[in-house]
């Protein structure tokens, strides 16, 4: 007589927050399907019967869209829909009494650095020989590579030290391993990301490494893009722009968070550095490589920032003309340095100087698109999307840049390729184009059949 077999787990892992947390959600799908598990990302159909949220815990929007949907989930067992539920990742790192105390429905909570406990309640074993295997939830052409860990500076509005530790870097050898593997998955670009690609090396080289990083990673055979996000301003390693300079894979790009430009808010914040000193570094960025895209963040809104100060933030701005900004309120979180002021700036105000800004940057961008139209470059396209084909320059970014858009009726463009495109128009933030090389649409199996 045949039994019912036991229905077979489904480990349906949810990512919240920033491309650290996507890097922390691959690394632990790979260690699952390492040991076998069924394992999916975000599935769409949401059927898992075991959830695992990796949560983000940085500022107030992004911890009540953890808790929110901690919730959703803890409901979903209270309603038998789901088995288990298992929280991780920065928001369970920092408030992890506090939630354990608050949604009881939750079989267990884990921090950053919990990694082998989380597999171990998922029934599955660490397994240390798994350098660079991970479980890319990424388009195929392109994925992030953590080159570091935690964060030593002292920033007086930012909680990712209680988050996540002090600054660990991964070795070389072990990135240089993990962006092969990459490429021959097929992975052509690679982001490198950590909460400081400034201080990169120093904790085990005891010198800033990262040029000698992107020195060993241009070596990688099929990786044609590497990009450089989240560097820090103060002591930046000025050989990285000699490597960016004469290596094409290196991107003209840099993400380098300025957060602010008056020098009593910058000493407030405890930024190491100073109006002049910032200025000063941005001439030098764009004199060794001239036609380098820089990307920026900036926070409005700090404790005691002054219409004034902020005018002069605002000038700067447009003094700058930076290629890539975004701007945000400032968020007033506990056991920060900051947390010790007041929080004197109304919430209308902060909105109201947010919006002036991107106006600001609204108009650069769209002065610095039109200087485009006519030029070609070589595009990364990433999606197709309601008729359109979406692809990149060098000097974008996914999902936080430009795109440059191609029409899908006149054209056919195969899904991360590198195309040459003419831009013919050009928008605030997006670039309008026309292939220089004419693909063929592939014929489909079932007509080849009939010819």
């Amino acid at each position: 007589m045949r039994t019912k077999s036991p229905k077979q787990n489904k480990i349906n892992v949810v990512t919240l927050g920033c491309s650290k947390n996507v890097y922390d959600s691959e690394v632990l799908m790979g260690q699952l399907k390492a040991n076998g598990k069924n394992v999916v990302h975000e599935d769409e159909n949401d059927d898992g019967n075991i959830v695992v949220i990796n949560t983000c815990g940085f500022i107030g929007k992004a911890k009540e869209e953890s808790v929110d949907t901690i919730l959703h989930y803890a409901q979903r067992k209270q309603a038998g829909e789901v088995d288990k539920v298992f929280v991780t990742g920065c928001l369970s790192e920092r408030y992890k009494p506090d939630l354990e105390k608050e949604i009881t429905n939750v079989d267990q909570y884990f921090g950053t650095h919990d990694l082998p406990n989380l597999l171990k309640v998922l029934e599955a074993d660490y397994k240390h020989e798994l350098i660079g295997e991970r479980l890319t939830t990424t388009p195929q052409h392109y994925a992030y590579l953590k080159i570091a860990e935690g964060c030593d500076r002292p920033c007086s509005f930012c909680a990712i030290p209680l988050m996540r530790g002090k600054h660990k870097s991964t070795p070389i050898e072990n990135l240089v391993t993990e962006a092969t593997k990459l490429a021959e998955k097929g992975i052509k670009e690679i982001m490198l990301i950590a909460q400081d690609l400034t201080y990169y090396g120093l904790d085990i080289y005891k010198k800033r490494a990262l040029a000698d990083l992107l020195r060993e990673l241009v070596k990688v055979e099929g990786i044609e893009w590497i990009r450089l996000h989240y560097a820090f301003p103060s002591g930046f390693p000025l050989d990285v722009l000699e490597v960016m300079k004469n290596e094409p894979k290196v991107c003209n790009y840099l993400d380098i968070p300025l957060q602010h430009i008056n020098t009593e808010i910058l000493k407030s914040m405890k930024r190491g550095t100073t109006h002049e000193k910032t200025t000063s570094l941005i001439h030098k960025f764009r004199e060794f490589v001239p036609n380098m895209a820089i990307r920026t963040t900036l926070i409005v809104g700090y404790p005691g920032e002054t219409e004034e100060q902020f005018q002069e933030l605002k000038d700067w701005v447009e003094e700058m003309r930076f290629e890539r900004l975004g701007a945000f309120e400032y968020s007033h979180e506990e056991n920060t340095g900051a947390y010790v002021l007041e929080d004197n700036v109304p919430d209308d105000v902060k909105f109201r100087r947010v919006n002036e800004i991107m106006e600001v940057q609204s108009q650069i961008s769209w002065e610095l698109n039109q200087e485009k139209i006519g030029k070609t470059f070589r595009c990364l396209f990433d999606r197709k999307d309601g008729g359109y084909y979406y692809g990149r320059t060098e000097f974008d970014s996914p999902d936080v840049d430009n795109d440059v858009i191609v029409d899908a009726k006149d054209h056919y463009i195969k899904l991360g390729e590198f195309i040459d495109i003419e831009i013919h128009e050009a928008g605030d933030f997006d670039l309008y184009g026309t292939p220089l090389v004419k693909q063929e649409k592939p014929i489909p199996l079932n007509q080849k059949r009939k010819q």
